[in-house]
């Protein structure tokens, strides 16, 4: 009786470490290799040569919670003084080879205030997650237009509602619209790295913490289309590069 009674307690424990022993193997994801790290950075200024074009107002009468006060540009073309351009879009295109990067878990915001998005154009690593919000006091909707990554529509119909969403696959650049206000625009480019920036409103940028190496760097603008330059920093000191768009 004692025999049977010991043989029935080690059965369910040798159970049990096996059950343990079967969930501690489970294939583990690989973890990604060290991305290159560095302190070069690359920075210029985006001009638009020769006649600019006329700046287009934004008619937003059809809708009252969109009245605002003066005159409201459109930011399709957005010509400084020195004919800095704003919104291009730059980024590194080619220059990591296979390198891959891991994405932030740091959300990057596309707000809709003013019946405007709000950048006009910003950039996101593939996998980081966009939240877009409406901080205006009626309805907006959320139509983005990709070409390669999954596409979304949906409807923010009142204050302060949020969604969020990611990309899968690097594209440049993905529009974003909104039917119910047919003036509202954005793009979003996403990339496979952290290395992208928007030009300010004078036209400068900068791409800050760049490893050693041999870089092309494309500019894209949503009207004058891309340009690209390359350059080669040491990972510690700086580098020059511009970009000169022309008017159709």
């Amino acid at each position: 009786m004692w025999i049977r009674l010991s043989v029935r307690l080690v059965v369910p424990t040798l159970a049990l470490a096996a059950v343990a022993a079967c969930g501690s193997s489970e294939p583990e994801e690989p973890a990604l290799p060290p991305a290159p790290s560095g302190d070069s950075t690359v920075s210029g200024v985006v001009r638009l040569e020769g006649a600019t074009p006329e700046l287009r107002v934004i008619n937003m009468s059809s809708d009252p919670i969109c009245m605002v006060e003066g005159p409201v540009p459109s930011e399709v073309v957005l010509v400084g003084p020195d004919g800095g351009l704003a919104n291009v879009f730059l980024y590194v295109r080619e220059g990591f080879g296979d390198q891959i990067f891991a994405a932030p878990q740091t959300e990057v915001l596309l707000d809709q205030e003013g019946c405007r998005y709000r950048p006009h154009v910003v950039g996101v690593q593939v996998g980081q997650p966009l939240r877009v919000r409406n901080s205006d006091p009626g309805l907006h909707n959320v139509h983005a237009l990709p070409s390669v990554n999954q596409e979304f529509n949906f409807a923010q119909p009142l204050q302060g509602l949020e969604n969020v969403r990611t990309f899968t696959q690097p594209e440049i650049a993905v529009p974003f619209r909104c039917e119910v206000h047919g003036w509202m625009s954005a793009f979003v480019g996403v990339v496979p790295h952290p290395f992208f920036a928007v030009s300010a409103p004078d036209g400068s940028f900068e791409i800050a913490g760049l490893p050693e190496g041999t870089y092309t760097v494309e500019a894209w603008h949503e009207r004058f289309g891309t340009q690209t330059g390359t350059v080669t920093v040491d990972g510690t000191s700086g580098a020059t590069l511009d970009f000169t768009f022309t008017p159709e």
